[in-house]
């Protein structure tokens, strides 16, 4: 008989959508309310809202409802320990300042870890309202259909998205480390939510991602489904993207801007 606490990770990406939707219609529906809660966090331009927090209880309910004896991890201070080994990794409201702007790029991540390998998860681009996925070893997905990243080949004709630091000094250096990325690739987008971003790369609406400094919650379910859509996911030394450094790219591309990034001193910026 199948152990329970191992589900599938296509099991854990089901529920994933789920929670993560349920969040999203959520914070649309309270998107042009006044807000009654609005503080700041590392800085004083990282905000957090009563929306953020309404989103990540909703989440953790849907979540332990369905499987009560997992871990959740959330930007929003849950950190809930579990005794079945899968540990939900939470983004109530990737791109906060976005939504505060009732600007179009923000949504909800949702990933499961196994032991501490994420092998499922959901973002939901809530503007679009697209949904991404991916289970490990069973590739990425849009609203259920398959996707994959751009053919893209050549650095010079690459769109490349990225984010910057809620840090003024790191901004900063990351604005000198622009300088030197912008000649080379196509154009720059900047949207302001990591998850979006990644799922962008795994559809190839851009050709590929770079960010310094994004906590687990930003990466977990983006990675992966960028990753399961073909993308090369790493940090600069080729290794496992981490909150030191992840880039996300369409395989022909992700050597030259690795290269690029590094002599462009991104891993100090």
């Amino acid at each position: 008989m199948p152990d329970s606490r191992r589900p599938a990770p296509v099991e854990l990406e089901t529920l994933a959508i789920d929670a993560a939707t349920r969040a999203a219609d959520l914070l649309l529906d309270g998107l042009h309310q006044q807000r009654t809660a609005v503080r700041t966090k590392s800085s004083g331009t990282d905000m957090v809202t009563e929306m953020d927090q309404a989103a990540e209880a909703l989440l953790v309910d849907v979540l332990l409802r369905a499987r009560p004896d997992d871990g959740v991890l959330g930007e929003e201070g849950t950190d809930r320990p579990g005794t079945s080994g899968v540990r939900w990794i939470i983004d109530p409201l990737d791109g906060t300042t976005n939504y505060l702007y009732r600007h179009p790029g923000f949504g909800v991540s949702v990933a499961a870890a196994v032991d501490d390998v994420v092998v499922a998860g959901a973002v939901v681009d809530a503007v679009r309202g697209q949904v991404f996925s991916a289970a490990a070893g069973a590739g990425a997905r849009r609203d259920g259909t398959a996707v994959a990243v751009s053919g893209a080949d050549d650095l010079a004709t690459a769109l490349v998205a990225t984010g910057f630091s809620y840090d003024p000094e790191r901004r900063r250096r990351q604005v000198g480390v622009l300088v030197e990325v912008l000649p080379r690739v196509r154009d720059i987008r900047r949207m302001g939510a990591a998850a979006v971003d990644l799922c962008s790369v795994s559809c190839g609406v851009v050709d590929a991602f770079y960010e310094r400094g994004l906590a687990p919650w930003d990466l977990a379910a983006g990675c992966l489904i960028a990753a399961e859509a073909g993308a090369v996911v790493t940090d600069l030394a080729g290794d496992a993207p981490s909150g030191a450094f992840v880039l996300a790219a369409a395989p022909a591309i992700a050597g030259p801007l690795r290269d690029l990034l590094r002599l462009a001193g991104a891993g100090e910026a």
